[in-house]
């Protein structure tokens, strides 16, 4: 009954009230805190291998430079907490499909009806470039970790705690994933009428700069060559979804004018 109330009170393209909205956005995220947990018992199994190539780059340090270098645990809980926190990434990456799903079919309501079908084209487009994402900041994070340890002194010692390191190198692998993601969301925001795609065309200088900044941020300054080799992609990916938003809403002038011609004639 509570269901057949709630579809009543939509209207006839679907959409719903504010108070709707926010059920719908606490259900969503409900669903997706569980798939998340679900998927990083999985992850739980999967830390140790992860973890031991995650601390290849510092342990690698002691044998291309003969230098000391180690990651320590400090506390007594640091080796328990850092296979959670591993197994909690793994998580959000394994689960993938179902929590940008859950994206997508939250401002599914705002949509007519017939442009449903687009979810599947969304989680198309969306899933792999956040594994994209994720495999570029996995494959850049031993140069920046060697980069950046380089500005040691020789003879020095190169000693991490676990957390320290663990949360960089996580850090950056969900951050560029993140980023690989966000034209795909461009996108989206276009097909549901916020953004049109000439805003996104003329703002591409602004783009640029935004995409110069996270990787600058999500990497060290210091490493340009992972800068460039993040961000190229990156401003791809942004006029990929400029030209898919410019299709759209050319698409959608058209029937537009289909609809607005045959009344005009009819008035005359």
């Amino acid at each position: 009954m509570a269901g057949a109330a709630r579809k009543a009170r939509r209207d006839d393209q679907g959409r719903m009230s504010l108070g709707e909205h926010l059920i719908e956005l606490r259900k969503r995220l409900g669903v997706i805190g569980a798939s998340i947990i679900v998927a990083a018992v999985g992850g739980w199994f999967l830390a140790d291998p992860v973890w031991h190539a995650l601390s290849d780059p510092i342990l690698s340090i002691a044998l291309e430079r003969d230098r000391t270098a180690e990651i320590n645990y400090t506390t007594v809980t640091e080796a328990f907490d850092t296979k959670i926190a591993i197994a909690v990434v793994l998580g959000i990456v394994l689960a993938a499909p179902v929590w940008l799903y859950q994206v997508w079919a939250f401002f599914v309501p705002a949509l007519m009806k017939r442009e449903r079908r687009l979810a599947l084209g969304f989680l198309s487009a969306a899933v792999p470039l956040f594994l994209a994402g994720v495999a570029a900041g996995w494959f850049v994070l031993p140069n920046i970790v060697k980069l950046m340890t380089s500005f040691a002194p020789e003879q020095s010692a190169t000693l991490l705690t676990a957390k320290v390191y663990l949360d960089f190198a996580l850090k950056l692998v969900l951050a560029i994933g993140i980023g690989f993601v966000m034209p795909v969301f461009l996108v989206l925001l276009n097909f549901i009428g916020v953004l049109e795609a000439r805003s996104i065309i003329k703002g591409w200088r602004v783009a640029i700069v935004v995409i110069a900044l996270f990787t600058a941020i999500a990497t060290p300054a210091a490493d340009v060559v992972s800068m460039v080799l993040l961000a190229i992609p990156m401003v791809i990916l942004y006029f990929i979804a400029a030209g898919v938003a410019t299709l759209h809403d050319r698409r959608a002038a058209k029937k537009l004018d289909a609809i607005v011609e045959p009344e005009a004639s009819s008035r005359d």
